[in-house]
């Protein structure tokens, strides 16, 4: 009974502290499972989807601005040299490819320190712990920090290879200057991609990554280069670089190459297209731009957006009362729609208005697009169908030519070409403006108007640059309008196309009309209001002007908008807010001068057409006649004929063919008309009196709209003269 009362006793005694031990290893065992499995819960996936730098690039890949949160675009570790993957672990974590995530001997040794120290000071941190730490932690030195770090390496460790962590790595961490990744490290430091760099190169980037600031070879070139040859030694040590090797290696430069950033002002207008064309059509936000790593394929041509902004940036082009007077041009490739240029302001940044998209009121740029197309689509009007061109009064509106001079009647044709007021007035209110509101909208063009102020583009709202643009189009297209895109292609960073431009046309004008006003709208350029300026090659366009509503015989609005075979363009001059103070002192000549100016440099580098090709759907459409003042008509008498003794008049006709002369007597009982010729300056009179006198005299007729001209001065046939 003793013995068993003893071991009673005994064991009683031991009770507690091996409950204690039993319960210490359990917990250790448990928290060793929950450091081991436990990561799962620090990993966040998500996150281990870097933030990338989206590329806005033309199409033949010239990268024009870069759009990031951090300056990132990753590159996969097969385009990684080897010799560049060792210098970061030698420098960084020389038994990477041995341990599980996390170096316990460094740990013990880090711990220990750290207890001693009674603070968290040693990190001992591997490069899955850094990567761990730079994901998913802060930067905090906290005991649960570091032990979340642990569980997160280890985690990783256990469902990546050594491959993958170490890329993940390589693309995430900061080089300094911005620069985020190896791959914008190595463009930034040696303007040239990852896949070749040099030993000593990827030695000097792998050396960046304890301090970027401290060890930038740009601020610090010293502390760089002796980090770059510590980093070689470790390799050397680690048997990744032979002794001979590391000490050529180490007697080099830092080899620095920096890339220059370019100063490039000019693309910040076209820039907040893209940008808005992403958001509004493709619905991917700034904010996903910045992390997404998209590569924008656009339509856009450095040459004509340069060369548009470097016209606009001459003063002496711009004459206004006021500082600050803007302007605003686009250019839009005529065949697919896509915008190749845009200027949004003279001295644009982004972010700030972007004109190309402000209304404005577009005056007598409107008068192709609500008058005269509508019209020739009605049999009744073609381009030299005459009309009046008279002051009328129409209820309360009165429409008045801008100089104050009427012809009576015009063809449309020289109604348009001369920009005339009051035929365009007068042949709205025939077609009506509900009838030419239909074509509107089918141009895309809602206005809330309903007045006849309509045909001089005299408008509530006003119309942009970008719609007048999409609109003319319809005259070198065949008819057909269409919407301005400057996204062409978006690719995700894993090269996929993920949003792609769709052509969104309109049939307006029947091919008939469109090639009819290509016409007329040459003769705008050629020998109307749109002269100002030098351009040799194929163009047509429309001049407007709005009157300013408070500086009498001033400028509120001057426009261009024009077309090439190949380019539409849209030119805009004025004041961002018009008052007493600010009014424009030159109207569209502005323009229509700096429009030439632009395609002028344009044509001295890509070929640009010197005439229009006819469809072959259509009909030819006669060039107007022009009527010659005939002052040197003179008579004389001729030996021919069964008369024996004729007359024959004779003048300098016109170098138009096409003209007829007809020829009067003057008698007693009123002016005989006695003949006419086509394209000749002379005439035989059969009969004539040869005992008396006989007055003569010619006047020329344009058979296109049934026109006579000047009568010329008269001469008399006698024997006393």
């Amino acid at each position: 009974m003793k013995w068993k009362e003893y071991m009673s006793r005994v064991s009683g005694k031991w009770t507690w502290p091996i409950y204690v031990l039993a319960s210490i290893v359990v917990l250790g065992i448990i928290g060793y499972l929950f450091i081991l499995f436990g990561g799962r819960f620090v990993v966040d996936e998500e996150d281990l989807i870097l933030k990338e730098t989206t590329t806005i690039e033309t199409e033949d890949g010239v990268v024009v601005k870069t759009i990031y949160d951090e300056n990132r675009s990753l590159v996969s570790f097969d385009n990684i040299p080897e010799h560049v993957s060792n210098a970061f672990v030698a420098i960084e974590d020389s038994r990477f490819y041995d341990h599980a995530g996390v170096d316990f001997k460094s740990v013990m040794r880090a711990l220990s320190r750290d207890i001693l120290s009674m603070s968290k000071k040693e990190g001992a941190s591997t490069i899955t712990q850094q990567l761990a730490k730079n994901l998913f932690l802060t930067n905090d030195k906290t005991w649960m920090r570091k032990t979340k770090e642990v569980m997160a390496a280890i985690y990783l460790d256990r469902n990546f290879t050594k491959e993958k962590i170490l890329e993940y790595y390589l693309n995430e961490i900061y080089f300094g200057h911005g620069n985020y990744g190896i791959q914008e490290a190595s463009r930034y430091y040696f303007s040239k991609d990852v896949k070749d760099l040099t030993v000593s190169e990827g030695a000097l980037l792998a050396g960046l990554v304890k301090a970027p600031n401290s060890y930038s070879p740009i601020d610090h070139p010293e502390k760089a280069l002796d980090r770059r040859n510590l980093v070689l030694q470790e390799m050397n040590q680690l048997g990744m670089l032979e002794t001979e090797q590391m000490i050529r290696l180490q007697g080099k430069t830092l080899e620095l190459n920096v890339k220059q950033e370019k100063t490039e002002p000019w693309m910040d207008s076209y820039v907040d297209l893209v940008l808005q064309e992403a958001t509004n059509t493709f619905d991917i936000s700034f904010n996903e731009l910045k992390r997404g790593g998209y590569r924008i394929v656009t339509n856009l041509d450095l040459q004509v957006q340069k060369k548009a902004y470097e016209q606009l940036q001459k003063d002496e082009e711009f004459s206004g009362s006021e500082a600050g007077i803007e302007a605003a041009f686009v250019a839009m490739d005529q065949a697919s729609g896509g915008i190749i240029a845009a200027i949004g302001g003279r001295n644009y940044k982004l972010g700030d208005l972007n004109r190309v998209l402000v209304k404005r009121q577009p005056g007598s740029v409107m008068k192709p697009l609500a008058v005269y197309g509508p019209a020739m689509m009605l049999e009744d009007y073609q381009p030299y169908t005459l009309i009046p061109d008279e002051q009328r009064t129409y209820g309360e509106y009165t429409a008045h030519n801008y100089d104050g001079q009427y012809e009576g009647t015009v063809s449309m044709f020289e109604a348009i070409q001369k920009s005339k007021n009051a035929p365009a007035v007068w042949l709205l209110n025939e077609i009506g403006i509900s009838y030419a509101k239909e074509y509107l909208e089918k141009m895309n063009l809602s206005i809330p108007d309903q007045g006849l102020s309509i045909a001089l583009g005299g408008l509530k709202e006003g119309l942009t640059p970008l719609q007048l643009a999409e609109s003319y189009r319809a005259f070198v297209h065949k008819g057909e309008t269409v919407k301005g895109y400057t996204i062409d292609k978006i690719y995700d960073r894993n090269k996929e196309v993920v949003a792609e431009a769709g052509y969104e046309t309109a049939k307006v004008f029947s091919e008939q009309v469109a090639w009819n006003m290509t016409r007329m709208l040459e003769g705008v350029v050629q020998n109307g209001t749109g002269t100002s300026g030098d351009y040799t090659q194929a163009l047509a366009g429309k001049t407007g002007t709005t009157q300013h509503p408070q500086a009498k015989g001033m400028v509120k609005d001057a426009w261009f908008v024009g077309y090439t075979p190949e380019i539409v363009t849209a030119m805009w001059v004025g004041y961002d807010q018009s008052d007493e103070k600010h009014y424009v002192t030159k109207g569209s000549e502005v323009p229509t001068k700096l429009t030439k100016d632009i395609l002028r440099e344009v044509a001295s580098n890509r070929e640009l057409s010197s005439s229009f090709t006819k469809p072959d759907s259509v009909e030819e459409l006669q060039e107007p006649i022009t009527l010659p003042v005939i002052e040197d008509l003179t008579v004389d008498y001729k030996l021919g004929g069964f008369s024996i003794l004729q007359g024959e008049l004779t003048w300098t006709p016109s170098s138009d063919d096409r003209v007829i002369y007809h020829i009067y007597k003057v008698t007693e009982d009123g002016d005989e008309k006695i003949g006419e010729v086509e394209g000749q300056g002379s005439y035989r009179v059969k009969r004539v009196n040869v005992f008396g006198e006989t007055t003569y005299y010619v006047q020329p007729y344009n058979p296109l709209i049934n026109e006579m001209g000047t009568v010329s001065n008269h001469v008399t046939l006698s024997f006393r003269n």
